[in-house]
């Protein structure tokens, strides 16, 4: 409950939704933005629910990497990490690249590997099997590696891997992460992570990919100071938008710079796995966030989830337009059969936590063989169903391996990390809104209680389904394509900076045909002359559906997102719509 009143009076909607409009503040904020700006009412709304004042609404439109871009050495043990970086390229010397192994994790091998041949170096790839090694470093790949390498760089993973790190004699190490620490760091050359504990939180919502790019910076820094050019690292920021969107990293601050120069130098389609991939995902506009963490993302991860590791990492620094062709037709079979094993996984583990309840603090379920590559995107549609976090967990002999996904305001991989010290699990570690764990069967039960408890104590449980929020009213005539672009100017949009909704208030439904098993498409109308075309996805699936199409000519406040339809040479403005309310 949110303590004003409700948006248009809708308490509980159709999907069971409170919406909640802008606030008296952001109402005026958003009147003193369009006075100042000469803005668009509907986009100095947005900009207002984003806290943009009229002093910084230019530059908030126009976010300039040059002026977000963090100092890299204000993170602790960069200069060192660059400084050995740099000593190994010159020297000659034997590098190997350990990585995790989903989207972030080889995006972050990739950016390294395709700097490293920039300056006539190769390196080694090492992805661990998901199955058979599980997360991050672990003794015998550590202990190899450096038998034959003189410089391991763990990316994406090696803040909590002490033991592992130990084993790698005679070679260095060089951590850059961004997974919460623990009290100790393992013995490494250099731990570079925003999430370390001594670390300020400041840049904590960098992905893996966004410190690599910071280290890759500061080498270049340093390789300037020293006299020498390196490569434009303009050219590597398409691999650390898909990082960052993939990961779901909040976009904000520096994110969405990186994300907003990312997604113009993908569109140049310059880097052959990502054309190869954008081709197979059918995808034939200019790329969005959508595009990143929908149809490229998925593909990139399915290798790591039931196939080869190192696919997508191999996919995104190839330089072979041939072998990327090969690679990316490779995952996107990969995704089919990923979908399929979800699907199974899925009904049964929904089935499961609905016996067990899902309006506690915790959604889990565990089941016998559920394949470890999708438990984790299980868990995301567990949260989105009961708006709390959620753990899935595949049961294989005496352990469970598992995957969490939280909700806004809950740090799930805190509590995580908390019960691995408390030992109630084997092993387990993550960051907010995501965290993966290894428990013994005999101690699972126990285990997720303990985790109730914890999340409980943060807030989670406490809320009923999640609240709409908003951004203002619209009528059909006033959705144009120019206004659309207008919006998007105020992006990207994706975690931490949702896609603006718009409420259509009393829309009369001129037509309405089911598309498909389960979507529905709609012609909506303001008693006029303007009309405007809709989609709701999936609206079958629960009462959207059946309400709209039986609408018996009654009119609805409608809820959703704008987008621009492009089909034939021609745009069209379409209302993706979400929700919908009884007027």
């Amino acid at each position: 409950m949110t303590g004003r009143a409700a948006f248009l009076g809708v308490e509980s909607s159709a999907t069971g939704r409170r919406w909640v409009g802008p606030s008296g503040v952001e109402d005026r904020l958003a009147e003193a933005v369009a006075q100042a700006t000469g803005l668009p009412a509907p986009v100095a709304q947005v900009l207002a629910r984003r806290g943009v004042t009229p002093e910084t609404a230019e530059s908030y439109l126009s976010p300039a990497l040059r002026d977000l871009l963090p100092d890299p050495l204000s993170l602790r043990d960069m200069g060192a990490a660059a400084e050995r970086v740099l000593q190994a390229v010159r020297r000659g010397e034997r590098i190997a690249i350990f990585a995790d192994y989903d989207v972030d994790g080889g995006a972050s091998a990739a950016l390294l590997i395709d700097w490293l041949r920039a300056l006539g170096r190769a390196a080694t790839l090492y992805i661990p099997d998901r199955i058979d090694e599980g997360y991050g470093p672990n003794v015998p790949a550590m202990r190899a590696l450096a038998r034959d390498h003189d410089l391991i760089i763990c990316v994406d993973c090696g803040t909590l891997s002490h033991e592992p790190i130990a084993a790698a004699e005679g070679a260095d190490v060089v951590v850059l992460d961004h997974h919460l620490g623990g009290e100790t760091l393992p013995p490494a050359l250099a731990v570079v992570n925003p999430n370390r504990q001594d670390e300020s939180g400041d840049l904590g919502h960098l992905c893996a990919a966004g410190v690599v790019f910071l280290m890759l910076v500061e080498a270049g820094r340093q390789m300037r100071a020293a006299g020498h050019n390196g490569p434009n690292l303009l050219d590597y920021l398409d691999l650390v938008a898909l990082a960052t969107v993939a990961d779901v990293a909040p976009l904000i601050g520096v994110n969405r710079a990186l994300v907003r120069q990312g997604l113009k130098i993908m569109a140049r389609r310059e880097r052959p796995g990502l054309v190869a991939l954008s081709d197979v995902s059918r995808m034939d506009s200019f790329p969005t966030p959508y595009h990143l963490g929908f149809l490229l993302g998925p593909r990139v991860n399915a290798g790591g989830r039931i196939g080869q590791a190192d696919l997508g990492a191999r996919l995104l620094a190839t330089d072979d337009p041939a072998e990327a062709a090969a690679l990316a037709a490779r995952l996107d079979e990969l995704n089919t059969e990923r979908r399929e094993i979800e699907n199974a996984v899925r009904d049964q583990a929904l089935e499961q936590a609905e016996a067990r309840g899902l309006h506690g603090p915790l959604v889990w379920a565990a089941g016998e063989g559920w394949h470890p590559g999708v438990v984790g995107i299980v868990a995301s549609r567990l949260k989105e169903a009961s708006n709390r976090p959620a753990v899935v967990i595949g049961l294989d002999g005496d352990e469970g391996k598992g995957s969490g996904r939280s909700i806004a305001g809950v740090d799930l991989g805190a509590s995580i990390h908390r019960l691995a010290t408390e030992g109630l699990l084997l092993k387990g570690g993550g960051h907010k809104m995501a965290a993966g764990l290894t428990v013994a069967r005999n101690r699972l039960d126990e285990a997720m209680e303990r985790l109730a408890e914890l999340l409980e104590k943060q807030g989670a449980g406490a809320a009923g389904p999640a609240d709409l929020r908003l951004d203002g009213l619209l009528m059909p005539g006033a959705a144009t394509v120019e206004l659309i672009e207008r919006i998007e100017a105020a992006g990207p949009f994706g975690a931490g900076a949702p896609a603006p909704r718009f409420a259509f208030p009393e829309a009369e439904i001129r037509f309405a045909k089911r598309v498909g098993e389960s979507h529905l498409k709609l012609t909506l109308s303001d008693g006029l002359a303007a009309r405007l075309e809709a989609i709701c996805f999936g609206a079958f699936d629960g009462p959207l559906g059946p309400m709209l199409e039986n609408h018996g000519g009654a009119r609805f406040h409608l809820a959703g997102r704008l987008e621009i339809n492009s089909w034939g040479g021609k745009q069209r403005v379409q209302l993706r719509l979400e929700d919908a309310a009884r007027a």
